[in-house]
């Protein structure tokens, strides 16, 4: 070959002048990259990168952006950066392997080099960052190593993204769990048999019979006592790596069973520890530097709760100096704006802007955009199948959504339980619809949900999910997308202060601009909305200026929420498992003893008799029992405590206006309130008989009863539900909403078990009157083989959609004539409603057959 000739085969674009002189900040490795798609890094970016470079030696280290703001190139550059400061290898981790190729794409277009192979030579040797799961790397069987099990591949730098939706994984990944399709699963139930029964009669039942019903924890006594049998059950199907759940889990639990939560379902048993023992991945646990990039982590606490993550980092952030870094979003709840809208009309609405005829008189006005719809599961996706174009789970949802970031209009699009890690820039979503919030899903995560309903923990963890949900709609700060919030419980966190305050400062400025808006067009119907829409879609002048503005001067939290809780926690768990309980006990305590939300309270100290039984198993008991008085959804102690008796009212107009009037302070909160009591009385869904439950005490409760639930509370063979009419009058409630039999009549089990509950009635308030039996149930047709007490009623879900209309009435007099607190005007209300003592179960029921 000529010199000539050798000349014109080099390939000069891949020649790199910088490629020897090891830049090592960010701006300067960005500025050198050939080829970039981006010219300039955005200012935003800038400043959270030199933060990041002046403290890049500190192991732990949050950096929150806005959705949008371009978190992924940034945790690209840090990555980048360390690598020629001989900080490597480097990892980025994602959530789910639907966004591997995302990062990957962005690399590209940055020349960032990167790799997907955890093998490639690339990656070895620190010259390409390598994009995995998190799952990938923390898992039981991790290809990076387990200690004391598998060599170890060092880390230098791992970046976390969207942390809190790995957090979410991470769940899953620390908990062992057990099918019932296992044989290990039928011999621990047997093993702890007679504990589950002694802590609820009624769901062990219910789990004997394959039935869904109530979560139920082993007694911290009995898994202790019984350590060395957990494991000779469990360790043979442990590698067998068809079971996913116990293969890459179980070793995280195996050498820390005493300290084990065992929580029973009629499907799996999920083992899993107080905190996540991460150290097993030292690969993780011992890298130079982590990174954990987040957009809606509020609660930065659970990063050392869940990572170990270092406190004193963790609460110091790096932010941009402005929040203003966030796409353009209106954000509306249509049933805040008129509590009478029907779904029909939403539904249209919605369909109506996927096909461009925003006046809805059946002609395109418009251009059609993307609608994407953001359903918790199957049930509420049920209902928007008749108009959707696609409806997609996270299996399948990867062409379509590549389809759309291209730019191809799908029309009405529904994505099942996929609230985070979805990105939907530009043409690709440009109405964003809400409709619930996903649901919890682990047997952990059930308890938790029924014990600390109401509580503003959980109300904030609500939140976070929604707002993940809001951001999948904006990718940049020049992107705009329209939101709709459908459901009265998620409005009532637009509406309420106190729950609006949990959302993201420039997100809780956008809400509060639409909030001004929507007060404007109070009570007007879906065509008002719609009109509301098109303004901003069509980016008018008017909705474009003052939304500037809103966001113009706000800033991010400068300092990271890591609770005395959170991090008492983590030192209490580190303690315990380097044996040394007693200090785990005092840690804990300390940290307990900051929070004044008493269900939260009730749920840790139940934590905390898990440490102290190693220390002084009588101590424990009383601990157990302390927390039991604060929170009904914990274990029951040894002793149980004293049973409160629930007394009906003597005058219920005046019980429920002090209920009202105690509660509410305007009138549309109260509407969306009450509304979203029977929104959360869903039928055949598995999972869902514990909330329901929960919105029949709360009904009772606003309609003046004694409500209390029994079952719950004292787990006694008891109700589900007792509601005291009068202080003679009494209805023994039982649900059965989660039945999903395709014959779904009322078997011999489920009339058993209104038995039992009368029988029960009968020994706890033997001066009391005859209580009426109701059964709520999808059928009013009793099996041949079942027998029901005498003057058995039945609530089908056509009757209580028909106690849901007569309550709304109720309570729409009251709001418009602001009357919920005046007894007469209440007791008058409930009468004309058919809502009294007397009126109530024969109005809503029938006779059963």
């Amino acid at each position: 070959m000529t010199l000539k000739a050798a000349l014109m085969a080099i390939r000069w674009d891949e020649i790199n002048p910088n490629k020897g002189a090891k830049l090592t900040r960010p701006r300067e490795i960005y500025a050198s990259l050939q080829g970039r798609k981006w010219p300039r890094l955005r200012p935003e970016q800038n400043e959270v990168l030199e933060a990041w470079y002046d403290r890049r030696r500190e192991s732990d280290l949050v950096l929150k952006q806005n959705t949008g703001g371009g978190k992924t190139l940034t945790g690209l550059l840090i990555a980048q950066s360390s690598l020629h400061e001989g900080i490597g290898p480097a990892v980025f981790l994602v959530p789910d392997s639907f966004l591997i190729q995302q990062v990957v794409d962005e690399a590209n277009d940055a020349k960032i080099p990167v790799t997907r192979d955890p093998d490639a030579e690339q990656f070895r040797s620190s010259q390409a960052i390598l994009v995995t799961t998190f799952h990938k790397l923390v898992n039981g069987r991790s290809a990076f190593g387990v200690r004391g099990v598998k060599k170890v591949i060092p880390l230098g730098v791992v970046i976390v993204d969207d942390a809190h939706a790995a957090l979410a994984a991470t769940n899953g990944l620390f908990a062992a769990t057990v099918p019932a399709s296992c044989k290990a699963f039928e011999q621990l139930l047997k093993l702890f048999s007679a504990e589950l029964r002694e802590q609820s009669p009624k769901a062990f039942a219910e789990m004997e019979a394959g039935d869904h019903g109530a979560p139920i924890r082993v007694p911290t006594k009995a898994v202790a006592a019984r350590t060395n049998e957990i494991m000779n059950i469990v360790r043979p199907h442990a590698n067998d790596d068809k079971i996913k759940s116990l293969y890459f889990s179980w070793p995280f639990v195996a050498d820390s069973l005493k300290f084990a939560t065992v929580t029973f379902t009629s499907r799996v048993v999920e083992i899993k520890t107080p905190c996540p023992e991460v150290a097993l991945i030292p690969a993780f646990r011992q890298a130079k530097r982590r990174v954990y990039l987040t957009a809606t982590l509020e609660d930065e606490g659970v990063l050392v709760t869940e990572l170990d993550a270092d406190p004193g980092a963790v609460r110091k952030p790096i932010t941009p100096n402005q929040a203003s870094d966030l796409g353009d979003r209106i954000v509306l709840a249509p049933l805040s704006i008129n509590p009478r809208l029907a779904d029909s009309a939403i539904l249209k609405l919605a369909r109506n802007f996927a096909d461009g005829d925003r006046d809805g008189d059946g002609k395109t006005d418009a251009t059609p955009v993307n609608v994407v719809v953001l359903v918790p599961g199957d049930y509420a996706a049920s209902r928007w199948s008749e108009i959707a174009n696609a409806t997609l789970h996270v299996a399948d949802m990867g062409p379509v959504i590549e389809r759309m970031k291209k730019g191809e209009h799908i029309g009405l699009v529904v994505l099942v339980n996929k609230y985070d890690g979805v990105d939907l820039p530009g043409d690709a979503c440009r109405l964003l619809i809400i409709d619930g919030i996903p649901t919890p899903l682990t047997p952990n995560e059930q308890r938790a949900s029924a014990a600390l309903t109401g509580s503003m923990y959980f109300r904030a963890r609500e939140v976070q999910r929604i707002e993940q949900g809001m951001g999948r709609g904006i990718r940049d700060v020049s992107d705009y997308c329209a939101v709709l919030i459908l459901t009265n419980e998620a409005a009532l966190t637009l509406r309420d202060p106190q729950l609006r305050q949990f959302y993201s400062p420039a997100t809780r400025a956008q809400v509060e601009l639409s909030l001004q808006i929507a007060e404007q067009i109070d009570g007007e119907g879906a065509d008002v909305i719609a009109d509301l829409l098109d303004t901003f879609l069509e980016r008018k002048t008017q909705w474009v200026s003052k939304s500037l503005e809103a966001t113009a001067d706000v800033t991010y939290d400068s300092a990271g929420t890591v609770t005395p809780l959170a991090e008492g926690r983590r030192k209490a768990f580190n303690l315990a498992m380097a044996g040394d309980a007693d200090g785990a006990v005092q840690v804990l305590r300390k940290a307990i003893d900051t929070i004044t939300d008493p269900l939260l309270k009730g749920w840790h100290l139940e934590e905390l008799a898990t440490y102290e039984h190693f220390v002084d198993p009588t101590a424990a008991q009383k601990t157990q029992a302390a927390a039991r008085k604060l929170n009904s959804g914990v274990l029951k102690p040894s002793v149980a405590p004293s049973r409160k008796k629930v007394v009906g009212p003597a005058a219920q107009g005046k019980a429920a206006a002090e209920y009202l009037g105690d509660r509410y302070q305007d009138a549309r909160t109260m509407e969306l309130a009450v509304a979203s009591l029977f929104d959360n009385i869903a039928w055949g869904v598995e999972h869902g008989a514990d909330l329901a439950e929960e919105q029949i005490r709360l009904l009772g409760l606003h309609l003046g009863f004694g409500s209390i639930r029994p079952e719950k509370e004292d787990r006694d063979g008891g109700p589900d539900n007792l509601w005291a009419l009068t202080p003679q009058q009494h209805a023994v409630i039982e649900l059965k909403t989660d039945v999903s039999r395709s014959k779904p009549v009322i078997i011999k089990s489920e009339a058993a078990q209104l038995v039992h509950s009368m029988t029960w009635f009968g020994k706890q308030y033997p001066d009391a009157g005859e209580p009426t039996p109701v059964l709520l149930h999808p059928s009013e047709l009793l099996d041949s083989a079942a027998h029901v007490p005498g003057g058995t009623r039945v609530m089908t879900k056509s009757h209580l959609q028909d106690l849901r209309s007569d309550v709304e009435a109720f309570v729409k007099e009251l709001a418009s004539s602001a009357s919920w607190a005046d007894p007469k005007a209440v007791a008058t209300g409930l009468e004309r409603n058919q809502l009294t003592a007397a009126q109530i179960v024969p109005g809503h029921s029938k006779r059963i057959r």
